[in-house]
């Protein structure tokens, strides 16, 4: 097969195809403390500056080698544009919103300049800057938060989990409310220029139950991605194993996985549904662990047939170029020709 560039390895993988190598991908944030500091561009003015947020989204694909560029970092864009409280963080620390000031899901609304608040604007920007900067060159990956995700900013974490158990009505109504932010979010992406749309939905088996997912989120998902009928990776942290067929029935495309779930188990469960892309481990092997650490992961993720290398989540801030640069050469060396 003849060498392929970033964009076309990535978006065949995507979707099963043949390749000439295993690609490797950005779905979550690659930012760390020596891109920013080899970019020139800094947490937290990253956040809402879509000029300052694509100069440091480049990195991963000029820097690290990725085959991606993936311009959201932060996981409160939408947070902060609903209107919650924010703590931008710092350089070497991420984001979070400080309040969680809706009790109903009747006190949500959803503005109507929306799209134009700093936070969201931003991202808008940026990927319209990377879209023209390479063309049809290297794929560009969009992200929005889930309704479940948005729900725990907008409700709280505890306040909504205990609503699932206490009174599930009010937590469908908090879902139903907030998932147009993500479609609308998602759209405007897409017409921005990115080719597929992570939508980070944090359901995981560290906290919630596998039928919490079927019966909350997995009707909700359906209908996002046959209304989107786009490229969409799922990202949910944590155990997953349990309920990796109720996402290949929600009919993503692709699910972005973490360690905790082997990938072989993982690809036998899909059976062919959709890809997966992931599972190098962050915090052992990418941040403190060495480029043959990560090599072992990223070989033993190849062999289990895993389609997109990625590290599992966000990385740690302080995460070594060279370990995230170690994947790609992983992928070189023993991801040619799959399929």
């Amino acid at each position: 097969m003849d060498a392929m560039t970033p964009r076309q390895r990535f978006m065949a993988a995507l979707h099963n195809r043949a390749v000439d190598r295993v690609p490797v991908a950005s779905p979550t944030s690659v930012a760390t403390v020596e891109l920013m500091d080899a970019t020139g561009a800094f947490f937290p003015a990253v956040h809402t500056d879509g000029e300052t947020m694509a100069r440091l989204a480049a990195g991963g694909h000029d820097i690290l080698g990725f085959d991606t560029v993936a311009p959201i970092f932060s996981i409160a864009q939408e947070a902060a544009a609903l209107g919650c409280g924010m703590d931008w963080g710092r350089k070497d620390w991420m984001p979070i919103n400080t309040t969680s000031p809706f009790a109903e899901p009747e006190d949500v609304r959803i503005p109507g300049d929306y799209l134009e608040k700093p936070s969201i604007r931003a991202c808008l920007d940026a990927i319209g800057i990377l879209r023209h900067r390479y063309g049809d060159r290297v794929a560009v990956i969009g992200k929005v938060m889930g309704p479940w995700t948005l729900s725990y900013h907008a409700r709280g974490v505890q306040e909504f989990l205990m609503d699932t158990v206490l009174d599930p009505d009010k937590a469908r109504r908090f879902l139903e409310v907030l998932m147009p932010a993500s479609l609308l979010f998602a759209r405007a992406q897409i017409e921005a220029g990115a080719d597929a749309i992570v939508i980070a939905d944090h359901c995981t088996g560290d906290m919630v139950r596998a039928q919490n997912y079927r019966d909350f989120l997995l009707p909700l998902h359906k209908v996002m991605n046959r209304e989107l009928s786009f490229p969409t990776i799922l990202h949910c942290c944590g155990k997953a194993l349990d309920r990796m067929e109720y996402f290949a029935q929600a009919g993503f495309t692709s699910y972005h996985f973490e360690s905790k779930n082997d990938p072989r188990e993982s690809m036998a469960i899909v059976n062919g549904r959709m890809t997966l892309m992931g599972n190098i481990n962050n915090p052992s092997t990418l941040l403190k662990g060495s480029p043959a650490d990560v090599e072992r992961e990223a070989r033993a993720a190849i062999d289990a047939g895993v389609q997109v290398l990625a590290p599992e989540c966000a990385v740690p801030l302080i995460t070594p170029n060279r370990n995230l640069q170690a994947i790609v050469q992983a992928a070189a060396a023993f991801g040619k020709k799959r399929l």
